[in-house]
């Protein structure tokens, strides 16, 4: 059973997920996810290793659907129509829900090119227009003033945190509705985590971020909204223990397991 405090109602929805099941195979993964992600907030997803967090953000554009034998069960919504219903196109879904890896993945490409590649594909070919994307995206992400003199080089010799910024303005220039990252500060320096974080508060106004982290001290600093995910017993399947305001969920966790996770006794 799961606790909510505080937690989005439907009105307040981007995402709404009801009696979500998902199996890889005959692995029975996640049982029993229900919640409201709130729309233009950051939701962090919280919990120990294996507990399903990175599974759960990627049915939420369907990239398991690339691994063999997976399978769901329930309903996941996003603006109210169902992402997992028959002739529903994952790649169109995954325009409108980018995703941000925990390793930068620039392509080797200029970084005008990583930047102006999904646009192209969606059909821009105008030059200006083009420049334009490009300059805004990179404004967006936090890497314009570093990299608008050198647009030519390869996005590979960027450093770490500059390559994941680089693959934010990627997605961003898509315009997606929604932000997935999954623990995209995890292999970053610190300055580098800082202008992320930073990114993500500018963003979130007009935007839906949901980003799994293992960092306690950045889910408590960056999220408007905490879900906390846990496996008790290996071999069964993880589901969502507590969800709420990040506050609440941090100060006066409901759940004696949230407490003991997030006071560091286990995980």
């Amino acid at each position: 059973m799961s606790t909510y405090q505080s937690a989005p109602d439907a009105s307040m929805a981007a995402i709404a997920i009801r009696d979500f099941e998902f199996w890889y195979s005959e692995f029975h993964a996640l049982t029993e996810v229900n919640m409201n992600i709130a729309k233009d907030s950051i939701t962090a997803f919280i919990g120990p290793s294996g507990c399903g967090k990175s599974t759960f953000l990627r049915c939420v554009n369907r990239m398991n659907d690339l691994i063999e034998g997976t399978h769901v069960e329930g309903r996941m919504e996003l603006d109210g129509s169902d992402i997992y219903a028959e002739g529903v196109d994952p790649v169109d879904l995954r325009r409108r829900v980018g995703m941000i890896f925990q390793q930068p993945n620039p392509f080797p490409k200029s970084i005008y090119e990583n930047v102006a590649f999904g646009p192209r594909l969606q059909g821009v070919t105008k030059k200006s227009d083009l420049d334009d994307i490009v300059e805004e995206s990179l404004k967006r992400a936090n890497l314009w003033k570093e990299v608008s003199s050198q647009l030519g080089k390869d996005g590979l010799a960027l450093s770490g945190g500059q390559q994941q910024r680089l693959c934010i303005a990627r997605v961003l220039a898509v315009q997606p509705d929604v932000l997935l990252m999954d623990e995209p500060c995890s292999a970053i320096d610190p300055t580098s985590v800082q202008k992320v974080e930073d990114l993500m508060a500018e963003l979130a106004p007009q935007m839906t971020i949901v980003i799994v982290t293992h960092n306690m001290q950045q889910a408590a600093r960056i999220s408007d909204y905490t879900a906390f995910f846990l496996q008790e017993v290996a071999g069964e399947p993880a589901t969502l223990i507590e969800y709420g305001q990040t506050d609440s969920i941090f100060t006066s966790p409901m759940d004696q397991r949230t407490e003991d996770y997030i006071t560091g006794r286990f995980g």
